[in-house]
């Protein structure tokens, strides 16, 4: 049987309105790192490689995510123990210039379920990098955030942005489904 591993993204406190100092809220975060909090006993209480991705940008200048904040920590609701790798971004791509790809590769992974936010982000960035390198993926559509986009006048809401990435990424590039059937999927 291939080995999975759940890839949490980016579920850090400045994406959650219940977090007080809050940078960039999502829409959703909490619910979905309810689901996240699902999937990510299920894959402990199965022994299955976990694998946390938390970004911080370089420069105090940037607009969340700064150096060594209490809003770039992983929030206490998906937090990782001892023995469960983080891998620290500085890009959208959580495998440009990290770890991660050794740490998968090391444990023999072969498929990688994936849940965290910006859906639009580093959602779709991180899974279409683990499908370049060979990674079968799935995503746990409802275990991702993201919020409200415009361009060029057209206002985009959060559930439009989500369901039209996971409908892109659905085509080629993962199996789309909640985290209740994803978890259902691992017996």
């Amino acid at each position: 049987m291939a080995k999975t591993a759940l890839l949490l993204v980016d579920f850090q406190n400045d994406y959650f309105s219940s977090y007080d100092s809050a940078k960039l809220a999502l829409a959703g975060t909490d619910a979905a790192a309810k689901q996240g909090a699902k999937l990510l006993t299920a894959f402990r209480e199965k022994k299955l490689p976990i694998v946390h991705v938390r970004h911080e940008f370089l420069s105090n200048d940037a607009r969340f995510f700064l150096p060594g904040s209490e809003g770039a920590k992983i929030h206490p609701s998906v937090k990782d123990i001892p023995g469960e790798p983080v891998v620290l971004k500085h890009q959208i791509n959580s495998f440009c210039d990290t770890n991660l790809k050794s740490i998968l590769d090391e444990q023999a992974v072969e498929n990688v379920v994936i849940a965290g936010a910006m859906t639009h982000m580093c959602i779709d960035a991180v899974t279409r990098a683990a499908k370049d390198y060979g990674y079968n993926c799935a995503i746990a559509h409802d275990a991702c955030a993201t919020f409200d986009l415009e361009f060029n006048g057209v206002k985009v809401p959060a559930e439009h942005v989500h369901a039209a990435f996971m409908a892109a990424l659905n085509f080629a590039y993962a199996h789309i489904a909640s985290a209740e059937k994803l978890i259902r999927d691992l017996s």
